[in-house]
């Protein structure tokens, strides 16, 4: 235990503090190395980035290469070979010739390269079909075996910080969760530095409760998980706050901050925000691939045509063999309506790395628009088994049922959904039409009035809940909903092309005419003669409150109308004056 304490513990790490950047720097540039060593790319790669973005150490400052252990000495031929073979992707031939090493490096190598080939070997059974079968079918045979030896390892306390994050990614393989999060919080704490680690605890972490169990290292890395998980987590308001405090801090250079601000942008759809820091980020790093599919996500959902193109053919241009430029791909053939195209270029990201989420979900979708709704389910459940924080497959495995009229199981994947985006419009809506569909009529209002509550994305809430009135005759009720939404579509200053503005000024000229109130009657019934689906019983209307007028019939003034409709709606499009707040305190969840 001596030992591995001082081999692997970095001094200047006990707390979270930016103060000494140049201290910073060391200790990336050096876990850099020591991940590249070891055949961990992509930490490596964080690690190096991350180190780019601070000021460069004079000559006297760069890390010393780290001593050699007697062990290191021993199996440094077999060490050499073997990761020129790692490099080559040759595992099987590389963990052969480090088979008896002992030094902690050539160990985690020969460990490593076994679980590869196991990797290997699995997604090569799997990606022959078209989606990869059923989960449990295709196994890597490796895994168990691998847990046996380094949970030995493990229990004699003989495993580095490297040689735990390996033992915590077997655990998490097995279906160990438990098992797997305290090896990966034992790893962050043995070796705080190494990034990789971190990552695989954020995808286990599945709520804000889990997190605040954990006993994790008081680091500054510490300051990178909590902005990483919160943006997953779509807590993204203190991910944000936590991004520009290491901005402040000193990295403000750094790629990678702006790749995650922009992307917690994407998530809580500030689409412009987003947008331009993509932009700035594709002007400071233009070869970047890393993020660029969530970059064609606006793009798509904007319907920016000739800018998608661009990135489309500069990706190729680039590596057209990433997962990123399928993707990309995929959502332009998807913008240009050719469905078919699209799934196939989302199968080809899926040949390259059958665990890339955003696949999974965007395959369900085009799927879903070629009406193979048994593909689609299959492929949403496969980005639940990815990442069962993706609110977008539960989403879209609710719609599929939805199509299939199975409002049960509908009402289950929209739940969840819900459970992940609590804010968002789109979720409150589609559980509104289910719980209707079902009728639990309070359930749906409940949903309708919380979503037009936390901002209604598609301005749709108030008449779905204005028409659940009609249908319970609360004709009050339904005017308040019908008066609240046509005041939100004009004061957004939209053209109103939308159908249901036309049905909301039919609703309330009839129901001020019930009212006897001839005045707001007779203006909304104007503005029913301006749609082509109102305008004869707009017209009918007016000629009724004419002929009623003319036998002397005065406006009632016992039947009390809560709203009135703002005078200036008759001659004008953008009201002046605001009606009272709706008093909806009956159906407030």
């Amino acid at each position: 235990m001596g030992k591995m304490a001082t081999t692997v513990v970095v001094p200047g790490l006990g707390s979270c503090d930016f103060s000494d950047l140049r201290e910073i720097k060391k200790q990336l540039l050096s876990v850099a190395e020591r991940s590249r060593e070891r055949g961990l790319q992509h930490s490596g790669k964080w690690a190096s980035e991350l180190a780019f973005a601070l000021d460069p150490l004079p000559l006297s400052e760069l890390p010393a290469a780290p001593m050699l252990t007697e062990e290191d000495a021993r199996d440094l031929d077999a060490y050499t070979l073997a990761k020129s073979y790692f490099d080559l992707k040759e595992y099987d031939r590389a963990a052969y010739f480090l088979r008896g090493c002992k030094s902690q490096k050539a160990y985690f190598l020969y460990m490593y390269s076994r679980y590869l080939s196991g990797e290997k070997k699995k997604d090569d059974e799997t990606v022959d079909s078209l989606g990869p079968l059923e989960k449990g079918q295709v196994k890597n045979e490796a895994l168990r075996e691998l847990r046996v030896e380094l949970s030995k390892k493990h229990k004699a306390q003989e495993l580095d910080g490297f040689g735990l994050y390996l033992y915590g990614v077997v655990l998490r393989k097995l279906d160990l969760v438990k098992e797997a999060i305290d090896v990966f919080v034992e790893a962050a704490h043995v070796l705080p530095l190494h990034w990789g680690a971190w990552l695989e605890l954020c995808n286990l972490i599945t709520d804000k409760e889990m997190l605040k169990c954990l006993s994790l290292p008081d680091t500054w890395m510490k300051e990178f998980f909590l902005a990483h998980i919160y943006t997953e987590l779509q807590l993204i308001e203190e991910a944000l706050q936590k991004y520009q405090s290491l901005i402040d801090a000193g990295f403000s250079k750094s790629t990678y901050i702006i790749s995650q601000i922009a992307v917690a942008y994407h998530n809580i759809r500030d689409i412009d925000k987003a947008l331009s820091i993509f932009n700035e980020l594709r002007k400071q790093d233009p070869y970047r691939i890393e993020n660029m599919d969530t970059f064609s996500n606006l793009l798509y959902v904007r319907s920016m045509k000739p800018e998608l193109s661009y990135l489309a053919h500069n990706l190729c241009e680039i590596d057209k063999y990433r997962v990123e430029t399928c993707c990309v791909i995929g959502n332009y053939y998807s913008l240009r309506s050719q469905h078919e195209k699209a799934a196939l270029y989302f199968q080809r990201a899926l040949k390259l790395n059958p665990r890339y989420l955003g696949a999974w979900t965007l395959m369900g979708h085009e799927y879903m628009e070629m009406k193979n709704t048994s593909a689609a389910i299959q492929a949403y459940r496969h980005a639940i088994e990815v990442n069962k924080r993706d609110y977008r497959a539960w989403y879209g495995l609710g719609q599929t049922y939805e199509i299939l009229k199975m409002p049960f199981y509908c009402l289950y994947y929209y739940r969840r959904a819900h459970q992940l985006r609590p804010n968002d419009s789109r979720m409150l809506v589609a559980l509104g039409e289910c719980y209707e569909k079902l009728n639990q009529l309070v359930e749906a209002k409940k949903c309708y009035w919380r979503a037009y509550a936390v901002g209604d994305v598609e301005k749709m809430a108030l008449v779905k809940l204005a028409k659940l009135h009609e249908q319970l005759n609360e004709s009050e009720q339904a005017a308040q909903c019908y008066i609240k939404y046509i005041q939100d579509i004009y004061s957004c200053g939209e053209i109103v092309e939308h159908l249901e503005v036309s049905t909301a000024f039919r609703y309330l000229a009839q129901y001020y005419f019930k009212c006897k109130l001839w005045d707001e009657a007779s203006a909304c019934a104007q503005k029913c003669c301006a749609f082509n689906d109102t305008r004869e019983e707009g017209k009918a209307l007016l000629r009724q409150i004419l002929q009623l007028r003319n036998q002397g019939e005065t406006s009632s003034t016992e039947i009390s109308a809560p709203f009135f409709l703002p005078a200036s709606l008759s001659s004008n499009n953008t009201p002046t004056r605001r009606v009272s707040p709706l008093n909806l305190s009956s159906v407030t969840p």
